[in-house]
């Protein structure tokens, strides 16, 4: 252990696959390295993404309360589909964030009595786990999954909305907002900030303060089945893949992207993630699944279309997998406009591509070598900033 002493460090996620993903890789290290490290969060929800033998602290007090966060975030994604640009942040915030805040609270301070970390480690966008550290005056680190909140400012008005129902929340908690008036955003710990992404996409980064920490993704391989005797090492390999997001808003861009590549069956394959079928037919050389092994099959693959979602795209230039992205709101347009301007990949529009358009981004980022090497500079960057074993350094240093 690199560490001055065992420490206890509690994990505080959504229930949302791509924030929690990268946590384990980080507390896995922490593991290794003698250190004492659980999860608080729904249970039924992030197991799933956690290793077999992980600790989880449930958050809810209760099965009907369990029951009752289940109805209501299965029910949100469905209420915000056809969101884009204010609305869906203003929603994000309102029917989210500060609501998933109000829900965790009590069962993140009953964590931190049980458990009795030295440090937090909470999401960005788990409020609740900043205001516990600060109640409790515990160090946390914020673990920025999404780099789109630190490079990419509100505007002011936006800014002061967000501060005052931050002071709204706090209030709400039954906490003294005035307490917390040292911090400027409960998304960003005085302490540490752990960013999962580095220079080569984000921009110089010498004007962050120095608790800003840029590490890049932080990798942990999943494992799973596969047909790999279905590729063919004779034709290109594509991976189509909108992530989390819901099938039923994604139908028709997976159906076009599909209708792309089935007109370059002569020398490409494609692999298509549709665990709810919404893709009525694939063509032959179009392989439909509901899940992939997907970091172990990124080393296979020469491009991936998919929506931009911040650890989508960064598990895939980490190896050197140039992009074809279709953001579709939050942070994804700000993560494709980071790829493209770094050369590393080609934007189409969601809700207006035709097979053409797709079909011609492929072509660029396939034929085009820059591309792939693009890539492989965002890749060598990932590399150098330490990944998990450094997000890792940093949390012990807090103790």
């Amino acid at each position: 252990m690199r560490g001055a002493r065992v420490t206890r460090i509690l994990f505080v996620v959504p229930p949302l696959a791509a924030h929690v993903h990268p946590t384990v890789a980080v507390a896995l290290e922490l593991r290794d390295r003698g250190h004492d490290v659980a999860w608080v969060g729904h249970t039924e929800l992030i197991a799933p993404m956690l290793p077999a033998d992980a600790e989880i602290i449930e958050v809810c007090g209760d099965e009907r309360q369990r029951n009752d966060f289940r109805e209501w975030f299965d029910h949100l994604e469905a209420r915000r589909e056809k969101m884009r640009g204010a609305a869906a942040f203003r929603f994000l915030w309102e029917e989210f964030l500060l609501p998933l805040s109000v829900s965790m609270f009590d069962g993140i301070d009953r964590a931190v009595t049980g458990f009795r970390p030295d440090i937090l480690a909470v999401d960005q966008h788990t409020l609740a786990g900043a205001i516990v550290a600060r109640k409790r005056g515990i160090p946390w680190a914020t673990m920025a999954i999404m780099s789109a909140e630190i490079v990419d400012p509100l505007p002011p008005k936006l800014q002061d909305w967000v501060r005052s129902s931050q002071r709204d929340l706090c209030a709400q908690l039954g906490e003294n907002p005035d307490d917390y008036a040292g911090i400027a955003d409960l998304r960003f710990s005085p302490d540490l900030v752990i960013a999962f992404t580095t220079p080569a996409l984000v921009g110089p980064v010498d004007d962050y303060p120095s608790h800003y920490r840029f590490v890049g993704p932080c990798l942990h391989a999943r494992g799973g089945e596969f047909d790999w005797a279905w590729l063919d090492p004779q034709r290109r390999h594509v991976l189509i893949t909108l992530g989390t997001v819901s099938s039923v808003i994604g139908t028709n861009f997976l159906r076009t992207a599909v209708a792309a590549v089935g007109e370059m069956a002569a020398d490409t394959q494609a692999i298509l993630i549709d665990p709810n079928e919404v893709v009525e037919s694939v063509p032959p050389n179009v392989l439909r699944v509901a899940w992939v092994p997907y970091l172990e099959l990124l080393p296979t693959l020469d491009a991936v279309v998919c929506h931009a979602g911040h650890t989508t795209s960064c598990e895939a230039l980490a190896n050197a997998v140039p992009l074809v992205m279709a953001p579709i709101r939050d942070d994804q347009p700000v993560t494709a406009w980071q790829v493209e301007t770094a050369g590393a990949g080609v934007r189409v529009k969601f809700g207006r591509a035709r097979p053409a358009d797709i079909r011609d981004a492929l072509d660029r980022v396939l034929d085009d070598a820059a591309f792939r090497e693009a890539a492989g500079r965002i890749r060598d960057s990932f590399t150098a900033a330490g990944g998990a074993r450094a997000a890792a350094d940093y949390v012990e240093k807090l103790t």
